[in-house]
Formats: C-alpha cells, structure tokens, sequence
C-alpha cells in the first residue's frame, strides 16, 4: 500500500491522527504537495461521498473524514499557493435569513470543497443583502442556500428576486437543499437545482459551474 494510499485510507477512516501524521511524513520525504491533496486528502473523500450517498456512511462518519482531510489540508497548505491548487471554481453557501440551522449546510460545504471546490461559508441566519454582497465580492460561479424552516423557504425566493435585481444571475447558477424543499418549489423560485443530499449537491456544482 503506498503512502498516498494509506493517507486516502485515514481520511475514509476519519483517523484525523493518522491523517495528519501521514501527511507529515509525505512532506518531510519530499512528496509534491498537490500529490498529497489530490492522491491521498482528496481521494479518500472521493471513496466517502458515494459511500454517504449509498446509506453506507452516515452524518457522524462523513464529519470525521471530513476533519481528516482538513487537518491534511493544514499541513499541506503553506507549502502552496492558493493559485497552484486546481479549481473549479467558487461555492457561495449560507443558511437563509431567520434560520439557524447548520450541521447540514456544514456538511455540504465539506463534500463541495473535496469536489475540488473553493467554498465560501457565509454561516446562519444570511441576510438577502448579505448574499447580494457576497456574490458581488466573491464572484462564485454557484450560491448554494439551505432551509431547515417551511417558514423560512420565502427567503430563498427573496434572495434569488435580488439577485437577479441587482444584475448577477447571468453567470451565476443557484441550487437550494433542506429537508422541507423539493424539486418543484426550486422551480416555482427560480433556482437551477435542488439537492435532497450534500453529494448530490456537489454533483449539481459540477454539473452548473462551468
């Protein structure tokens, strides 16, 4: 098993120790830095999401390698710059206005972002300006917006009328999860795509984001 591999296998595990101790190792031994993201962090996210999308991982585990990358990631950053690391592009993603609601937002950034995404997380409780703002500042390719509130879907609806008001939607795609919504209440509110899980969320940024 090479390094690169056994480095993939900690992050499925969750083993942030492992994780991190392995990435080490890979760096003082003279490996390439977008080696060890792409061939060992990366990868082993990639053998997470199909599993989580399955039922063959769950929410806790998903946390853990998710946390294991990170602290790989840690490592491996200050050795590169920003440019060098491969993108395809900018995730813009808040909870919407007047909802707290959070471990499923946290979750999807963490899959998008292994996707091989720059994820921008505004946090809870995001204003319709502040996404306005957001979006002028971060220029991402896609805005994911989540809502765990039937009463507080409308603000989805809000934040995409002001958008388009304020001029952005011409290159900007919109996807919007949480557990109330559905596939037509996305339509019926103007966004490009809905995601009933984190995975199918990153799917749909791949899809939307070129």
């Amino acid at each position: 098993m090479s390094d690169f591999t056994k480095l993939a296998d900690a992050v499925l595990r969750g083993d942030f120790g492992g994780a991190g101790q392995i990435t080490k190792e890979l760096i003082d031994n003279g490996a390439d830095p977008l080696a060890i993201i792409s061939q060992g962090l990366i990868a082993g996210m990639d053998i997470v999401a199909p599993k989580f999308k399955a039922g063959e991982m769950y929410v806790p585990e998903v946390m853990m390698a998710a946390r294991a990358m990170a602290v790989g990631m840690e490592l491996v950053k200050p050795l590169i710059n920003d440019v060098d690391i491969p993108s395809k592009g900018t995730v813009l993603i808040g909870t919407v206005a007047g909802d707290l609601h959070d471990i499923g937002k946290n979750l999807v950034g963490m899959i998008i972002e292994s996707g091989g995404f720059k994820v921008i997380d505004l946090g809870v409780d995001v204003s319709v300006e502040r996404f306005v703002e957001a979006a002028k500042q971060y220029n991402p390719q896609v805005i994911g917006m989540s809502a765990l509130l039937t009463t507080t879907m409308i603000a989805m609806k809000d934040t995409i009328d002001a958008l388009t008001e304020a001029g952005l939607r011409k290159n900007l795609k919109i996807i919007v999860g949480g557990a109330p919504l559905s596939v037509d209440f996305a339509n019926q509110i103007g966004a490009d795509g809905y995601a009933s899980d984190a995975v199918t969320a990153k799917e749909l940024c791949e899809r939307l984001a070129v």
